[in-house]
């Protein structure tokens, strides 16, 4: 099916969640917003930046409007210094099934993790001490991600080979289970618990385009993005700007405060975040075809 109308989901209204995923730019939240207006439901957030309250324009978050148009949640309730992870994810989003007589939660984002543990499960890990995440901001600091990732080679190889090596905050996480159990994240993830959602409760999508299309799309996106504020949303952000937060791994943050810093031209900076922004693309369509093929893949023209 391509291009449906509002119409076409009031089907959706029995379904206990209609879970969207797609790649960054290829328009979730738009099509959230129709499936919304056709049910009832309440959009909820599955992009793992766009919690943060200091970013609505650089993660694209829905604006005031569609929020004061249709409910929203999950969406930038997270303090900039915060860590956040898919367990805290996974409660929030326990809390919103509990509620009675619930429209469909329409749960829309680029984050495959968040979606393979609301379907699949996702395994418990103790809470770690405050010193952990401290000690791995010093390790950042000091060997950059390389040496945190020869940690893991080292000492926890089977985590290692689990996660992409180029996402930070994924390393991270996994030098921080490592370092403050004793044990990997392979070992705490070997017997996941049961999952939110079954699939027969849910209708679940995959949104899909021809990659020459998202490229366009991300650069008109990022044009917009530059229109609406986009430096000041980031001048606000130098006031004690920390690169090792999570919140500053939001796509174009190190790229517009270092032009912003002198240090890159604007030119440069959007040109290096479109290139990451591309890059980030392709890892999401790749995750979405290795772990969602058995969705429904809806073709966006």
């Amino acid at each position: 099916m391509c291009n449906p109308t509002a119409s076409d989901w009031k089907f959706l209204s029995s379904k206990r969640a209609v879970l969207l995923a797609g790649p960054t730019a290829s328009g979730k939240s738009r099509l959230a917003m129709e499936i919304a207006m056709a049910t009832g439901g309440t959009i909820v957030n599955a992009d793992a930046l766009q919690v943060y309250s200091c970013w609505r324009i650089l993660t694209a978050r829905p604006t005031a409007d569609d929020e004061a148009t249709a409910p929203h949640a999950l969406y930038g309730h997270v303090a900039r210094q915060d860590k956040y992870s898919v367990g805290n994810w996974l409660v929030e989003v326990e809390r919103l099934l509990l509620q009675p007589d619930i429209a469909p939660l329409i749960v829309v984002g680029g984050t495959g993790l968040y979606f393979t543990a609301l379907t699949e499960g996702f395994s418990y890990i103790p809470p770690l001490d405050p010193s952990v995440s401290r000690a791995s901001a010093d390790e950042m600091s000091k060997r950059g991600l390389e040496g945190l990732i020869r940690d893991l080679e080292s000492n926890d190889p089977e985590s290692l080979a689990r996660i992409d090596p180029s996402n930070t905050a994924r390393v991270r996480r996994a030098w921080e289970v490592w370092h403050g159990t004793g044990r990997g994240m392979a070992y705490w993830q070997s017997a996941p618990p049961m999952p939110l959602l079954r699939p027969a409760d849910c209708k679940s999508i995959v949104l899909c385009l021809d990659r020459n299309l998202l490229a366009r799309r991300i650069e008109e996106r990022l044009e917009v993005m530059l229109e609406l504020g986009l430096l000041e949303e980031c001048r606000a952000a130098l006031i004690n700007w920390n690169p090792s937060l999570q919140s500053s791994q939001a796509i174009g943050a190190k790229q517009f405060i270092a032009h912003l810093n002198g240090e890159l031209s604007l030119e440069n900076a959007a040109e290096l975040t479109a290139i990451a922004t591309r890059q980030f693309a392709k890892r999401q369509r790749t995750w979405f075809r290795n772990r969602m093929k058995h969705w429904a893949w809806l073709e966006v023209e």
